[in-house]
C-alpha cells in the first residue's frame, strides 16, 4: 500500500483547515443577501403576491361582497362586449399621442429656454419645476375650480380678451373637457419632463456646440444635427414615462369630469374602477388590469428595443 507523506498539498491543505478565501466570499455573498432581502421582500409583497391575487381573481366571478366561484375564462371573453371598456380603449390613446407630444414640445422649449446660466435662470427652473411637486388629485381640484363658470377666472379673462363671448363650458361638452383636462396635466407634468430634458442637456459637451459654431452651422441645424441626436436615451426616458402615465390616466378625468359628458372621457383604468366599485365584479376589473398590464409591459419592451436599434 502506498503511503502519502505529510507534506503532500492535499494533505497539508486538509490540514490548514478551510480556505480563508472561500469563507469570505460566502461572508460576503451572506451580506449581498442581507442587503438585498429587504427590497426582496417589498417586490414580494407588494408586486408578486397581488399579482398573483390579482390572476386569481380575474379566473373568478368575484364580487365586493359575497361568496366567489370560479368561472374562467368567462372574465376574459366578456371584454370583447364591454363597450364602455372598448370605448375607454380609443380614447386613451388618443390622450396618450396628445399629451406625449405636448409634453415633449413644451418641455425641451422649457429646457432649452432655462440651458444656460444667466441671471434668474435659477428662479425661473424652479418656477417651471414647481407645478410638478403639487398632487395630481390637488392639481385636479385646483383647475376644476378655475373652470368653473360661476366662481372661476378663466371664464372672466376669456370674455376680457375677448377670447370668449357669455360661459364657456369647459367641461360640459366632450371636445372642451378633453382640451381642459390636457392643458391641465400639461401644466402638471411639463416641468417634471423639462428637468428630465434639463439633465440630457447639460451632459452635453459645450465643445460639441463650439465646433458647430465654428463650422458655422445655425441654431436649428444645431437643434436638429447635435441636441435631439445626443438627447435620445434622455428623450426615451421621458417617452416611456409619459406613455405609461397616459396610459393608466385616472385621477385628472375622475375629478375633472367623471367620465363625462356622456361616457366620452372615460379612460381604461376609468372603466376597470367602475367595473370593481360601482359594479362590484372584482374579477371583471382583474381581468382588465391584466389586460392592461400587458398591454404596458410590450409597449415598454417594445421602446427599449427601439431605442436600442437607434443606439446601434
Amino acid at each position: 500500500m502506498a503511503v502519502i507523506p505529510a507534506s503532500a498539498p492535499g494533505v497539508q491543505a486538509r490540514a490548514a483547515g478551510p480556505d480563508p478565501s472561500a469563507r469570505a466570499r460566502r461572508r460576503r455573498s451572506l451580506v449581498g443577501l442581507g442587503y438585498a432581502l429587504p427590497t426582496a421582500l417589498v417586490v414580494v409583497l407588494l408586486f408578486a403576491l397581488p399579482l398573483v391575487l390579482s390572476v386569481w381573481m380575474s379566473l373568478n366571478d368575484w364580487p365586493l361582497i359575497g361568496e366567489r366561484s370560479f368561472n374562467a375564462p368567462e372574465n376574459y371573453t366578456a371584454i370583447g362586449d364591454n363597450e364602455l371598456f372598448l370605448s375607454s380603449i380609443w380614447f386613451t390613446v388618443k390622450y396618450t399621442v396628445v399629451v406625449t407630444v405636448l409634453y415633449f414640445v413644451t418641455a425641451l422649449g422649457l429646457a432649452l429656454l432655462v440651458q444656460q446660466s444667466r441671471p434668474l435662470v435659477g428662479f425661473f427652473r424652479t418656477a417651471f419645476f414647481l407645478p410638478a411637486v403639487v398632487g395630481l388629485a390637488s392639481a385636479s381640484l385646483l383647475f376644476y375650480a378655475l373652470y368653473n363658470n360661476d366662481f372661476g377666472p378663466v371664464d372672466d379673462v376669456l370674455r376680457a380678451v375677448g377670447l370668449a363671448s357669455g360661459d364657456v363650458d369647459f367641461l360640459g361638452q366632450p371636445d372642451n373637457a378633453f382640451a381642459s383636462t390636457v392643458v391641465m396635466v400639461t401644466w402638471r407634468f411639463a416641468g417634471f419632463n423639462m428637468l428630465i430634458l434639463l439633465t440630457g442637456l447639460q451632459a452635453i459637451s459645450p465643445d460639441v456646440y463650439e465646433a458647430a459654431r465654428m463650422d458655422g452651422a445655425n441654431w436649428w441645424q444645431t437643434l436638429r444635427s447635435i441636441t435631439l441626436p445626443l438627447l435620445r436615451p434622455t428623450i426615451a426616458l421621458m417617452l416611456i414615462l409619459s406613455v405609461t402615465g397616459s396610459l393608466l390616466a385616472f385621477e385628472p378625468f375622475y375629478v375633472l369630469t367623471a367620465g363625462g359628458p356622456s361616457n366620452s372621457t372615460v379612460t381604461m383604468v376609468m372603466a376597470m374602477f367602475r367595473e370593481a366599485f360601482t359594479l362590484f365584479d372584482l374579477g371583471a376589473a382583474a381581468a382588465l388590469a391584466l389586460v392592461l398590464l400587458v398591454v404596458l409591459v410590450l409597449l415598454n419592451v417594445l421602446q427599449f428595443l427601439l431605442v436600442k436599434k437607434g443606439d446601434d
